[in-house]
């Protein structure tokens, strides 16, 4: 069923399905995790996640979608998302974003997560806890009776408390038959608009934290997108489901 504004409700048996492909999902980041080292590069860590995601036996959504030539976005300091894994090296004080879709029975599951390497400056550490702390509390106005942009504007609010900046020319999504469904989910606008949040909407709510301007530029490779100031960012990025209960985490 969709509703007016054309966002999919999606029915008991397909959240459990999604719940499913979070799981597995949320498997591979974890172990993935544990593969970042100073001294790999990033084409090294896409390998891995390829290798994970033939291993669970599931579908990479992000490989060959429009064209794009990992499996993995994988975004180093200054990228704030899309990074195209190659010959980068990752070195000591740098964090690392890794953004990651499956499917699987035919359904998309997405997350992402920004981790240091080495040592990393405190305000850089400062940008990360942020980052995932405003993910954290837009999700929790994802009930059942709020408003879309509810949770732009917890986002948006909780990060420019802090001092940083939210990204906005790349938001978040509606999920679920597809990798991009409606709605799309800015980070930032007023609270109380845009469509009523109803039970069976799956979301993927990600936030993109800049630590200078929100303005950010596209590299020549047409995909790695970094901030215009040069200035580190951070992403984090979870799909969710709004139940009677309020919201699930299906990638946690």
């Amino acid at each position: 069923m969709k509703t007016s504004q054309g966002i999919r409700i999606k029915t008991l048996n397909e959240v459990d399905i999604l719940r499913k492909a979070g799981k597995i999902l949320s498997s591979i980041v974890l172990q993935l995790q544990s593969s970042l080292s100073i001294g790999i590069s990033t084409k090294d860590i896409d390998r891995k996640a390829e290798e994970l995601i033939r291993r669970h036996k599931v579908v990479s959504a992000f490989k060959g979608y429009r064209g794009f030539p990992g499996v993995a976005c994988i975004s180093v300091n200054e990228g704030v998302v899309h990074g195209v894994p190659g010959n980068r090296i990752i070195a000591d004080g740098d964090i690392v974003s890794l953004d990651i879709g499956i499917i699987y029975e035919g359904y998309y599951s997405d997350t992402a997560v920004t981790l240091p390497v080495g040592h990393i400056s405190p305000e850089v550490q400062r940008l990360l806890e942020v980052t995932k702390s405003s993910l954290a509390r837009g999700i929790e106005q994802a009930r059942v009776g709020s408003r879309l942009s509810d949770i732009s504007f917890a986002v948006q609010s909780f990060v420019e408390m802090h001092g940083f900046s939210v990204v906005r020319d790349f938001v978040g999504h509606g999920i679920g038959l597809k990798l991009h469904e409606e709605p799309e989910i800015p980070n930032y606008g007023r609270a109380g608009q845009g469509p009523l949040l109803q039970e069976g909407m799956v979301f993927a709510i990600e936030p993109m934290v800049n630590m200078g301007t929100h303005r950010t530029r596209v590299l020549s490779d047409g995909w790695t997108v970094v901030t215009e100031d040069g200035k580190p960012s951070a992403h984090f990025e979870h799909t969710i489901v709004i139940t009677a209960q309020g919201p699930e985490i299906l990638t946690k």
